[in-house]
C-alpha cells in the first residue's frame, strides 16, 4: 500500500528564496516578475511594502522608482526575480504626462509649492510646440534638485529639505520622442500641455517640463505623469493593488522563467553545460548579443549571461541552490 501525504489547502510554507502555496499536492513558485499600475499618492517603497505583504517574503524589490504623484508602470520582483531588477531599472521608459505652463514650483511637479508665476496666455501653439523640440534627441539633463540622487552619501531631496541650496551636475539622457498632444487654455494665465514622451532611464519628466517654461520665459512643472511601459513591460499587463489582493499570496504575473524568456534572448543548454553553468562555470560562446538567458534541458532558468574575452560568464546564476 502507498502512503499518501494529505495537505491542508490553507497551508503555506516557505520555499527556498520565496513563498510558496500548498493546494493539495500543487506547489506554486512565488519568484517572478508583477506588472504594477501604482496608484498616486503612494511611494515605490509603499508598493513593496504591500507586496512584501501580499507575497509573504521580505524579498521584494522594485525597478524603478516612481514619484508619489506618478501612476502606471512599476516592476515589482519577488524571490529570485529580485536579481533581474538591475535589468529592468536600465530600460527606457515610455510616460504621458501633463506641463503647466506659467508656474514654477521647488519641486518642478505639483507636490511643491509655487514659487514665481508670470502669465502664459498669450504663448502662441507654435512657441510652445517649438520650445519642445530642443528637449528631444540626447540632451544634457539637470535633474530637480528635490530628487533621490546622492550627494556625498545623501539624496538630495533630504538636503535641500534642510536649507541646504542643492546644484546638480546635468547628466547626458536621451529622449528618442517627445509629442506635443494637445494644449489647453482652461484656466487663466495658465496653459497646459499634454505630451508623450519616449526616453532613457534616468530622464526626469519634470524637468522637462521645468526647462520648456525657463524657454518660454513663463516657468513650468509637471502636474500629471504616468508611466505606461518600462521597457517591454506596458500597462496593457499591469494589476492594480486591489486585484492583487484578491489574488495573494499568488500575486507574481510573470514567473521567474516567463519574465526572463521574454526580457532576454534565449540560449538552450545541455545537460553538461547546465551543470557547469549553475556552479558559476564558463560556456563556449555561440555570438548572441549579451546579456542573454541560458535556460536548461527542464525549461528552467540557470543563469543571465554575457559573452566577453572568448568565453559566455554568467552575470548572474538564478537556478535553485
Amino acid at each position: 500500500m502507498t502512503a499518501c501525504l494529505v495537505v491542508p489547502r490553507h497551508c503555506a510554507v516557505r520555499w527556498r528564496a520565496g513563498w510558496t502555496r500548498l493546494a493539495g499536492l500543487a506547489v506554486v513558485n512565488g519568484d517572478g516578475l508583477i506588472v504594477v499600475d501604482k496608484p498616486g499618492g503612494m511611494t515605490s517603497h509603499d508598493v513593496v511594502a504591500r507586496i512584501r505583504r501580499l507575497a509573504r517574503t521580505r524579498r521584494v524589490g522594485h525597478g524603478g522608482t516612481l514619484d508619489p504623484m506618478a501612476t502606471g508602470v512599476l516592476v515589482i520582483g519577488v524571490g529570485r526575480a529580485t536579481r533581474l531588477l538591475t535589468y529592468v531599472i536600465g530600460a527606457g521608459k515610455s510616460y504621458t504626462a501633463t506641463v503647466r505652463l506659467g508656474q514654477s514650483t521647488v519641486t518642478d511637479d505639483a507636490e511643491g509649492d509655487v514659487i514665481a508665476a508670470t502669465p502664459a496666455g498669450a504663448l502662441t501653439d507654435a512657441a510652445i510646440r517649438a520650445a519642445f523640440v530642443p528637449l528631444t534627441g540626447e540632451i544634457d539633463q539637470v535633474p530637480s534638485a528635490v530628487s533621490a540622487i546622492k550627494i556625498n552619501g545623501e539624496r538630495a531631496y533630504k538636503r535641500v529639505r534642510d536649507g541646504e541650496q542643492v546644484e546638480l551636475p546635468a547628466r547626458r539622457v536621451t529622449v528618442s520622442r517627445l509629442d506635443v498632444s494637445a494644449i489647453r487654455r482652461d484656466t487663466p494665465d495658465v496653459v497646459d500641455v499634454d505630451i508623450d514622451v519616449d526616453c532613457s532611464s534616468g530622464t526626469y519628466i519634470r524637468a522637462l517640463a521645468r526647462d520648456a517654461g525657463l524657454a518660454l520665459g513663463v516657468g513650468g512643472h509637471l502636474t500629471a505623469l504616468r508611466r505606461t511601459a518600462v521597457g517591454s513591460f506596458t500597462l496593457a499587463e499591469s494589476a492594480t493593488l486591489a486585484t492583487l489582493e484578491q489574488r495573494a499570496p499568488e500575486v507574481v504575473t510573470l514567473p521567474l522563467d516567463t519574465a526572463a524568456d521574454r526580457y532576454f534572448s534565449r540560449r538552450q543548454a545541455s545537460a553538461d553545460e547546465a551543470k557547469v553553468l549553475s556552479h558559476g562555470g564558463p560556456l563556449d560562446p555561440v555570438g548572441i548579443a549579451g546579456p542573454y538567458a541560458v535556460f536548461g534541458p527542464d525549461g528552467g532558468l540557470i543563469a543571465i549571461v554575457s559573452e566577453r574575452d572568448g568565453r559566455a560568464r554568467a552575470e548572474i546564476v538564478l537556478a535553485p541552490a
